[in-house]
């Protein structure tokens, strides 16, 4: 089923069961009952051995590609629904699966990884890359941090040599979602000796030789495949540069706006669970909950609605084309850190009741501790915040 097929599905008819929040319509609304009602049945059952098993298969990944949901963002020529509101709301209902490294694998792929394709790819990356992702034939990864260059994207030491027919790339990347087994990384290199920004592209490098990929263990996502990848001597030809050389720059811009958002959202989505199953807990008990153990649910609920309402009116101001660096820059900020904390707190009330929390729950607290390091530290993000103040 393709995304436009999915979407004309839930159009017509389709009953919203609450006044929807701008943008979204009363079809986006029906689309999120069967995106949540997809995920908890497909997806969510599933977290526990999948995050044993370090890994989620690949089928699960066709799944939300049959469904239409990955390509929900790309224009219908290219298999999608040109819908990013659609979008949204499937990276806030993914983080329903019970597992930040599945969320973050799928939407690795189809959120940040896939996008720059679409925007800046020529028609021949289109048909070899971007087509055959939102149809789950490919599996994607965006490489732009490195070890020694966390958030600093002007550190990049990665070098792609310009030789006869294309480059000749050297280096690594740290950190890379999908990076065990993804069929193409979305690359940024530097393509000249300059310091700072200049001087960075884009490759679309395909998996082969002269590209290592090592695992890496981490606090949460164990189930997302979270890479070392090594280029030695390795050559991508000239017609995987992605968008124009040495204007790489740009394209992380750009994308870094929409992969935020995500983030975002995907922060709301996982803190909604864990605030609705804290409170079934609290409510289950024959004894009153305490105090303390409400004005957390008080605090964990404000939390939630402050970085909702943010969130949501930067992905408003996103869509219209505006100048919204600031406001998308504050959702990421103000609810990367509240989820965290917010999924903590849950986890005192089980404890301060005298009961060990479920799986889950210590799950999802280990999972969003990343949310304030990846895509731009907390750091970065009040720094980039300072800037647009002309601090």
């Amino acid at each position: 089923m393709s995304a436009s097929d999915l979407l004309a599905r839930t159009g017509a008819g389709a009953a919203a069961r609450a006044r929807p929040l701008p943008p979204l319509t009363d079809r986006h609304v029906a689309l999120r009952a069967e995106m949540r009602a997809f995920v908890e049945r497909e997806l969510a059952p599933h977290a526990e051995a999948w995050e044993v098993a370090r890994a989620f298969p690949d089928a699960a990944l066709r799944l939300c590609c049959e469904r239409g949901f990955v390509g929900l963002k790309f224009p219908p020529e290219h298999g999608g629904a040109g819908d990013p509101v659609a979008a949204a709301v499937f990276a806030e209902e993914l983080a329903r699966c019970g597992s930040g490294g599945v969320g973050a694998g799928i939407g690795a792929h189809a959120g940040i990884a896939l996008p720059p394709v679409w925007r800046f790819g020529t028609p021949d990356q289109h048909e070899r890359f971007l087509r055959p992702g939102i149809r789950g034939e490919k599996l994607a990864a965006l490489g732009i941090t490195e070890p020694d260059a966390g958030s600093d994207v002007a550190a990049l030491r990665t070098r792609a040599e310009q030789v006869d027919g294309g480059f000749l790339v050297n280096g690594s990347k740290l950190f890379i979602t999908n990076g065990m087994r993804a069929d193409f990384v979305v690359t940024a290199v530097k393509t000249t000796a300059d310091g700072g920004h200049g001087g960075i592209s884009f490759l679309l490098i395909e998996r082969g030789e002269g590209m290592t990929s090592s695992p890496i263990e981490k606090l949460g996502w164990h189930a997302s495949d979270t890479a070392l990848i090594t280029f030695d001597d390795l050559f991508v030809p000239a017609e995987n540069l992605l968008g124009e050389l040495h204007g790489g720059f740009r394209l992380i811009m750009v994308n870094f706006a929409w992969e935020r958002l995500m983030m975002a959202l995907g922060a709301l989505g996982a803190l909604d669970v864990v605030l609705e199953r804290t409170v079934a807990f609290l409510r289950s008990r024959a004894r009153r909950p305490s105090q303390s153990a409400r004005h957390r649910v008080a605090e964990v609920a404000t939390a939630l609605e402050t970085g909702r309402a943010l969130t949501y009116h930067a992905l408003r101001l996103h869509l219209a084309g505006a100048d919204c660096v600031r406001e998308v820059t504050m959702a990421k900020l103000a609810t990367q850190r509240a989820a965290y904390d917010g999924a903590d707190s849950c986890l005192q009330i089980h404890f301060d009741a005298g009961e060990h929390a479920e799986p889950a729950l210590e799950r999802a607290v280990r999972d969003l501790r990343l949310g304030p390091i990846g895509g731009g530290t907390d750091e970065i993000m009040k720094e980039i915040l300072g800037k647009t103040m002309g601090l």
